[in-house]
C-alpha cells in the first residue's frame, strides 16, 4: 500500500448549486454544439473543404484547451468567482459575430471567442461542482458534465429547427441563452465567494497532497493517454458523423443531424452512469470497461447498415462517455490541492484533443474518403489496455487507498 486516508464529506451535498452549474453548463455546451450541427450549412456557404471544417474545430477547441489549464493555475492561487459569469459575455459576443460573419477568417474569429468563454467556464464550473459535492465527487463531476451532455444533444435539434432552415443570421438568437447563463452563473458566484472564505477558515485537510508524486506523474501520464483515444474517436463522430450519414446512407441534411443529436443524448447518458458508478465500485474499473469495452462495437460500426450505426453509435456513446467523469475525479484525487489546475488540464486536454482529432481526420477524409476514418478510428480504443498501469483507488466512503497494479 502506498498511501492512505479517510475521505469524509466537507458539508452536506448542495444540490441546488450542482443543478445551476449543471444548467449553465446545459446553456454553454448547446451554443457551442450549434457551431458543429451547421458544419454543412458553413460548408456550402463559404465553399470549405473537410480541412478547412476541421480548422473551424481546431480554432474553437485550441482557444477552449489552451487557456483553461491557465485560468485553473490562476484561479488556484487567487480565487476569481466571477469569472464565470464574464466567461460567458465571450461566448456571447462570439455567436453575435458567427451570426454576421463575412468572411472564413472572421468567422474563425467568432469561434475563438467561443472558445475564450469555454476557458473560463469548465475549470471554475468543474471546482464549483466538487466544493458543493458534499464529498460524492463522481455524482458532482456526472451532474456537472451532464449538463454539458444535454446541451451538446439539444444544439443541434435547436440548430437544425432554427439556424439549417432559416439560415445563419439566426445564430444570434441563441444570445439569449447566454443572457440567461449569465444571469445563473452570477447567483453562482455569489455562492462561490461565500463558500472561498469558509474553505480558507477551516484549511480543510482533504486540499493536501494525498499520494507520492511518482505515483501521481504515472497515474497522469496514463490518464492523457486515454484521453487521447477517447476524444479522437468523439472527434470522429461528433465533427463528422453528418457527413458519413449522408455520403454513406444518402440521408438529409436534417435527418443527419438529427441523429448525430440521437448519439448526444447517448453520451448524456453516459456520463450519467459515469460518475456514481465511479463512487460506488472504483473509478479504475469504469475507465478500463468504458474505453477497451467499446472496441467490438467500433470495429464493427463502419460495415454495417443505417439501423445497426444507429444502434451501435448509441452504445458507443453510453459506454465511451462513462469514462470522463471518473477520469476527471480520479485526476483531481491525485492533486486534491490543485484542484483548478487539474480540471483544466483534463477539460483543456479533451478539447484540445478534439480539436486536433477533427483537423487530423479532417485531412485524411479528404484524401481517403470518410469511411475510411471511421475505419481507421474503429482500433483507438484498444488504448484502454494501458488502464491496467492504473493505481487502484477505492471510492470515497471506502477507507482511501492507492494500491500498486
Amino acid at each position: 500500500m502506498i498511501a492512505a486516508a479517510t475521505t469524509t464529506p466537507l458539508s452536506r451535498t448542495r444540490y441546488g448549486v450542482l443543478g445551476a452549474v449543471s444548467f449553465a453548463h446545459v446553456l454553454n455546451d448547446m451554443m457551442q454544439s450549434v457551431i458543429v450541427a451547421i458544419y454543412p450549412l458553413l460548408k456550402g456557404e463559404f465553399e470549405l473543404s473537410f480541412f478547412q471544417i476541421g480548422a473551424i474545430t481546431l480554432t474553437f477547441q485550441l482557444t477552449a484547451s489552451l487557456l483553461q489549464p491557465v485560468v485553473g493555475m490562476v484561479t488556484d492561487r487567487h480565487p476569481l468567482p466571477y469569472t464565470l459569469p464574464v466567461g460567458m459575455c465571450f461566448t456571447l459576443a462570439g455567436l453575435l459575430l458567427m451570426s454576421v460573419a463575412p468572411s472564413y477568417p472572421v468567422l474563425l474569429l467568432a469561434v475563438a471567442l467561443i472558445g475564450c468563454g469555454s476557458s473560463a467556464f469548465h475549470p471554475e464550473s468543474s471546482r464549483v461542482a466538487r466544493m458543493a459535492s458534499g464529498g460524492r465527487y463522481g455524482l458532482a463531476q456526472s451532474v456537472f458534465q451532464i449538463g454539458g451532455n444535454l446541451g451538446q444533444a439539444l444544439g443541434p435539434l435547436m440548430a437544425a429547427g432554427v439556424v439549417l432552415t432559416l439560415g445563419r443570421a439566426h445564430v444570434g438568437w441563441f444570445g439569449l441563452a447566454a443572457l440567461l447563463g449569465i444571469v445563473v452563473l452570477l447567483q453562482v458566484s455569489r455562492w462561490y465567494s461565500r463558500h472561498i472564505e469558509e474553505r480558507v477558515r477551516k484549511r480543510l485537510p482533504s486540499d493536501q497532497p494525498l499520494f507520492p508524486a511518482p505515483v501521481v506523474r504515472r497515474t497522469l501520464g496514463v490518464l492523457m493517454v486515454l484521453m487521447f483515444s477517447k476524444f479522437f474517436y468523439l472527434a470522429s463522430i461528433s465533427s463528422y458523423y453528418e457527413f458519413y450519414l449522408i455520403h454513406h446512407f444518402g440521408l438529409s441534411m436534417t435527418r443527419a443531424t438529427h441523429l448525430l443529436a440521437v448519439f448526444l443524448m447517448a453520451v448524456a447518458a453516459g456520463t450519467l452512469i459515469g460518475g456514481p458508478l465511479g463512487d460506488r465500485i472504483g473509478r479504475k474499473q469504469v475507465i478500463w470497461v468504458s474505453i477497451l469495452g467499446i472496441a467490438p462495437f467500433t470495429l464493427l460500426l463502419p460495415h454495417v447498415g443505417l439501423a445497426w450505426t444507429v444502434g451501435l453509435s448509441v452504445v458507443i456513446g453510453v459506454v465511451l462517455a462513462s469514462a470522463f467523469p471518473a477520469i476527471i475525479v480520479y485526476a483531481q484525487d491525485m492533486m486534491p490541492h490543485r484542484v483548478g489546475m487539474v480540471s483544466g488540464m483534463f477539460y483543456g486536454l479533451s478539447f484540445g484533443l478534439g480539436g486536433i482529432g477533427a483537423a487530423v481526420l479532417g485531412v485524411v477524409a479528404d484524401h481517403y474518403g470518410i469511411e475510411f476514418v471511421y475505419q481507421v478510428c474503429a482500433f483507438l480504443p484498444l488504448l484502454g489496455l494501458l488502464a491496467v498501469f492504473l493505481p487502484d483507488v477505492r471510492p470515497p466512503g471506502h477507507a482511501g487507498a492507492v494500491r500498486k497494479p
